[in-house]
């Protein structure tokens, strides 16, 4: 299963996931860049013989934090690559899937969840993780309005649109390709929980569908300051405002602060 944004998850149960791999919207394979950037890989391939379906950032040796919405109900481990392009046979790291315990299936707060590696990741520099208060003291700064983030995730490019079978309408499809890729965009709004960045201009890329619990880092391509994860968007397009889960509150420091010592 694939998974995706909340705001989304009726509409796309419609959408063909079928059509074979043609991830961030708007961007480019992200190389080496952010190696401490992984993917959720699946036990059997997805129906388009791709193997990713959620991303995360390893933020210890031991703790890769994701999404909760990424895992099944009472879901126990998983598996992560950090592949910059996953095939059968790259490297996994298998852990414990933990999602935050306050998380709700039908609520999009707390939507947050690690996989606790049974072996340290010894190879590769985890993330840096926020101070606490950081997007409000840029804020109070007014450093936000002119700031630039930059999103990675394995997820789709940019989807495609297309005739129904049925002749009524049009479906969309979304192109998957196992493969790290970075975009920038711009802020928009910032509320108590949530980062909103928006696509305003031909530039700015977006993420997409499989790039859920995926980082947006604060600062240009070579920024490793995690300041919010992925969660969801407005759009099936793939190309409206991001909805990202703040990592400098109190609400989410008290989750991460039981696996990682925080800054």
């Amino acid at each position: 299963m694939r998974f995706v944004p909340f705001v989304v998850i009726v509409a796309a149960a419609t959408f063909s996931l079928t059509t074979p791999a043609s991830a961030i919207t708007n961007g480019s394979a992200d190389g080496d860049t952010h190696p401490e950037v992984g993917a959720l890989i699946g036990d059997r391939a997805n129906p388009d013989g791709t193997w990713s379906y959620c991303t995360g950032t390893l933020i210890s040796p031991t703790v890769f934090l994701t999404a909760a919405h990424c895992g099944e109900r009472k879901q126990k481990t998983a598996k992560v690559s950090f592949a910059s392009r996953y095939e059968p046979g790259s490297k996994l790291y298998a852990g414990r899937y933990v999602p935050d315990p306050r998380y709700k299936d039908n609520s999009d707060l707390h939507d947050m969840a690690v996989v606790i590696f049974n072996t340290p990741v010894t190879d590769i520099k985890p993330a840096q993780l926020p101070k606490a208060g950081l997007l409000d003291e840029l804020e109070a700064g007014n450093r936000l309005k002119n700031a630039r983030f930059t999103p990675v995730g394995y997820g789709s490019l940019n989807p495609t649109k297309s005739k129904s079978k049925n002749k009524k309408g049009h479906e969309t499809r979304f192109h998957y390709t196992d493969t790290r890729r970075q975009t920038s965009i711009s802020f928009d709004d910032l509320s108590r929980k949530w980062l909103d960045l928006s696509v305003d201009s031909k530039t700015d890329g977006s993420t997409c569908f499989g790039d859920s619990g995926g980082p947006n880092f604060l600062g240009g391509p070579t920024s490793h300051l995690l300041i919010a994860t992925s969660i969801s968007g407005e759009d099936d397009a793939c190309k409206g405002t991001n909805y990202d889960y703040r990592l400098d509150t109190a609400t989410a420091r008290k989750f991460l602060g039981k696996y990682v010592t925080l800054p």
